[in-house]
């Protein structure tokens, strides 16, 4: 049987930070960032409100979702590049806050492709029968890095977390095809400094080759043709990107994940928010083939083919 999501959660801060109060900020406008990037405002966290915080409530969620115990979980992976601090990991700090008695932790760093990795390195651990549930979050407070002074990168970034519990499925659904990469190479582009700090230009134009040759890749891998695909979930970095990858699938607008209006780039959390809020809105029906794909920092990128279903 393979490994799929059985259950999934998110946690969204309440205050949200418009293209208007960035405009009172900075030497920008609210129709050139919703021009280039797709966004209108994003939500930001506050001080008292940390990336553990934010993990927890999604675990939470995601757990009870998919209707399990917390001492049932063998494992908890946890995607971020803005832990509370450099360690404890967020996912032994959330571990003891859920109740995963049982669980081993681990953070990891793949950036915006974190939920990815999650994901595809839990599927390893269900699917050799090593553990019966592993809970993967996928969460960043980006706010606490960014440069408010940096017009560039400072309209992009929010903050959220999502997650999901990933355990065998029925018969025909789950996780059928992925796909890893990284080219550290390419790590000059997009990394962390004091802040967060990118080359626009070379990583947009990365994202747009690798965004659509990860999703061919895994539907062609799962054996399958574009007209298979029901729903994409890109990465919600940048509009363009997302319109990009749409192309390469030949899919209806409708037929995309878009989120980014509301949340802007939260990096690792990106994708496992938009599953949630598709699912709540019913864009996404059992059976249905639904392709995730992201990439981020490092450079790093994933996608995954998968039939939605228990």
């Amino acid at each position: 049987m393979n490994a799929g999501i059985i259950g999934t959660g998110r946690c969204l801060p309440e205050d949200k930070l418009t293209n208007f109060d960035l405009e009172q900020r900075m030497d920008t406008s609210d129709e050139w960032i919703r021009t280039m990037t797709g966004i209108e405002e994003r939500r930001i966290a506050n001080d008292e409100q940390d990336t553990s915080d934010m993990a927890r409530v999604a675990a939470q969620k995601a757990i009870a979702d998919a209707g399990i115990d917390p001492a049932d979980i063998g494992l908890i992976l946890v995607a971020t590049v803005t832990p509370d601090r450099p360690f404890p990991s967020v996912s032994c700090d959330i571990q003891q806050q859920i109740g995963a008695v049982n669980a081993a932790a681990m953070d990891i760093s793949a950036a915006c492709a974190g939920f990815m990795y999650g994901v595809i390195t839990a599927k390893q651990f269900i699917e050799s029968d090593t553990y019966r549930y592993v809970l993967v979050v996928g969460v960043e407070k980006l706010s606490k890095i960014t440069n408010w002074e940096d017009r560039n990168t400072a309209v992009l970034f929010g903050d959220g977390a999502g997650a999901a519990v990933i355990g065998k499925v029925s018969e025909g659904r789950g996780i059928l095809s992925f796909e890893l990469g990284a080219d550290g190479s390419g790590g000059e582009h997009l990394y962390q400094d004091k802040h967060l700090v990118m080359n626009g230009r070379e990583v947009f134009k990365f994202a747009v080759r690798q965004m659509g040759e990860s999703a061919i890749n895994v539907i062609e891998k799962a054996g399958l043709d574009k007209e298979d695909v029901d729903f994409l979930i890109p990465h919600q970095a940048n509009i363009r990107i997302m319109e990009s990858s749409r192309a390469r699938l030949d899919l209806p607008v409708e037929k995309m994940s878009k989120t980014i209006q509301k949340y802007g780039n939260t990096s690792a959390a990106s994708i496992p928010i938009s599953l949630v809020e598709d699912l709540e809105e019913g864009r996404i029906k059992d059976d249905d083939v639904v392709v995730m794909v992201g990439f981020g920092g490092g450079l790093t990128w994933g996608a995954i083919a998968m039939k939605w279903g228990k």
